[in-house]
């Protein structure tokens, strides 16, 4: 078995460092997508990310499985990019930089890792932490998927404390000329690798320095450096307050000179939200925290001069036990799928070699479980199947309709002309909803084509009237995400979904979490989440 193994993984080896990269790709923005400048056609980034930045400075799980193993799980999973993170000192320092992969595991006396890395990656023991890179990369592009190189941080470990001296220009271990360097480095070290898309300048700024003119000053000459050196790459730029703060943009603009290669990046977690908010007022606050991330960093992907605004980390904890953090998820869905917004997955491992003086520590929040075999939680993965296609095509000229996404399930509502139910969303029914408190219609209908509430836990059915109270559909909470009709007694009933039965319908319900002025109540044990739906604009 190891000298199959290690067959494997040589023969990988040598294919990707010696033939042709599979795709060739080079991106470009204009207005709020990232798009490929020779068609203008959309392109879009949805990534996971792919830790490298801590001590070792080698790509976790490698000593787990085959790198050719890793890839493919990457790509079956729906996943076109990884966002692949990095240290300065590894391109800047030669104590870093001269250390072969073996020394690197050695230094930090991980022999089983290494001993793992032998069974599994033999080719990549004695190659340097460049190559090893280097390699990571070609054999992502070797199975067609796309890499942002993120410089995560400048001295190799975890991320991200607020007084760690990797946080904010200027401190320990952050000097702005060596962090230029490095990033000119890796840029330059890329030129041509159709495979490397983007480089994210630096992640989650933060700490007691930061200050927006220190941000204008050296995120300018970041972008203008990795620019210069690779003008073929995405040039991403990170905010404030670990990376959920750009609002100083609406008053003042960036101005690099790296014309139409521009991205904006934003993180939201629930990281310091009260759980309680979320398992007791869950409509308001997620329209609360909803708002603030619109006018923190969201803001961005819209108005008259709009920019590509990369959500480069979200995730939860895929044990599933956290039911905040599953509201947390169900909420922001709803907008990354309303905006159709670029992003990138926290993250795939499911394990670390070394983090936090911890060896072989496990990473709850990974894609992968702890072995790196199979996928931890496939119910997250099918909660991504609607973001994972583009909604929003620049270039179409098809006449725009609403998706119905029912977030928690991750499924989009589908219909025969008969039966209105939740189906996954490869396909979907293409629906019109003008405004708020007019009809529901079923497109390209020959029969009649309007939502009706026919009753408490009825299946909604279709009809021609769609004008009376059964058939005008609000949205309501403060989510924004219940879409409520009254019945024949003016009662407020909502779209509904009950995934503890045994149909697939779309019923109406009394509404959960709301009083009779359909406002939301201010405590609530019950989970509202199985009446959000949320209208997702398309014109593909």
């Amino acid at each position: 078995m190891k000298t199959h193994v290690q067959n494997l993984s040589l023969t990988f080896l040598i294919i990707i460092l010696t033939a042709t990269t599979v795709h060739s790709l080079t991106l470009s923005t204009s207005s709020r997508w990232i798009v490929s400048p020779a068609t203008g056609d959309r392109y879009k980034l949805r990534c996971v990310n792919w830790v490298g930045h801590l001590h070792t400075m080698v790509p976790e799980g490698l000593h787990k499985q085959p790198l050719n193993a890793i890839a493919s799980h990457i790509s079956s999973t729906g996943f076109n990019c990884v966002r692949l993170t990095w240290p300065t000192y590894m391109f800047t320092r030669p104590n870093y930089s001269s250390l072969t992969v073996a020394q690197s595991l050695d230094q930090w006396s991980l022999g089983s890792a290494k001993a793992g890395m032998a069974r599994n990656n033999p080719s990549l023991l004695d190659v340097g932490v460049w190559d090893a890179q280097k390699a990571v990369i070609d054999g992502l592009g070797a199975m067609d998927i796309m890499v942002v190189l993120d410089n995560h941080v400048s001295l190799p470990k975890w991320c991200c404390g607020g007084d760690d001296g990797n946080g904010f220009f200027g401190d320990e271990f952050f000097e702005p000329g060596e962090w230029l360097q490095g990033l000119t480095a890796v840029a330059t070290r890329y030129l041509g690798n159709p495979t490397v898309v983007g480089m994210s300048m630096r992640n989650e700024l933060r700490g007691p320095r930061q200050n927006p003119n220190d941000w204008y000053k050296y995120m300018q000459q970041g972008a203008e450096a990795i620019h210069r050196a690779n003008p073929d790459v995405l040039v991403i730029v990170s905010g404030l307050s670990f990376d959920t703060n750009l609002g100083f943009l609406k008053n003042r603009p960036l101005e690099a000179n790296v014309t139409n290669k521009l991205v904006y990046e934003a993180h939201w977690y629930s990281f310091g939200n009260p759980t309680e908010k979320w398992l007791y007022q869950t409509n308001g606050y997620c329209g609360n925290v909803t708002q603030w991330f619109l006018g923190q960093s969201g803001f961005l992907s819209s108005g008259p001069s709009p920019f590509p605004l990369f959500l480069s980390e979200f995730g939860l904890d895929q044990t599933g036990g956290n039911e905040a953090q599953n509201r947390y998820l169900g909420c922001l869905l709803g907008l990354v799928a309303e905006r159709d917004l670029d992003w990138a997955w926290w993250a795939l491992q499911g394990s670390y070699m070394l983090r936090e003086g911890k060896v072989d520590a496990g990473e709850d929040y990974g894609v992968l479980d702890f072995n790196w075999e199979s996928v931890r939680n496939s119910s997250i993965l099918k909660k991504l199947q609607l973001i994972q296609q583009i909604t929003q095509d620049p270039k179409s000229n098809n006449p725009s309709y609403q998706i119905m996404y029912h977030p928690q399930s991750g499924q989009c509502v589908q219909s025969n002309q008969h039966l209105v139910y939740l189906a996954n969303c490869q396909n979907w029914s293409r629906w019109s909803y003008d405004k708020n408190g007019g009809p529901i219609k079923l497109m390209d209908s020959t029969t009649p084509s309007c939502l009706y509430a026919a009753g408490d836990g009825l299946p909604v059915v279709f009809s021609d009237d769609c004008s009376g109270q059964q058939s005008v559909w609000t949205l309501v909470s403060g989510s924004k995400f219940h879409i409520a009709a009254k019945d024949k007694q003016g009662s407020l009933l909502c779209l509904d979904w009950d995934s503890s039965s045994s149909g697939i319908s779309i019923v109406t319900k009394k509404c959960l979490c709301l009083g009779n002025d359909a406002r939301d109540v201010p405590m609530c044990v019950e989970n509202p989440q199985r009446q959000w739906f949320k209208f997702v604009p398309s014109n593909k």
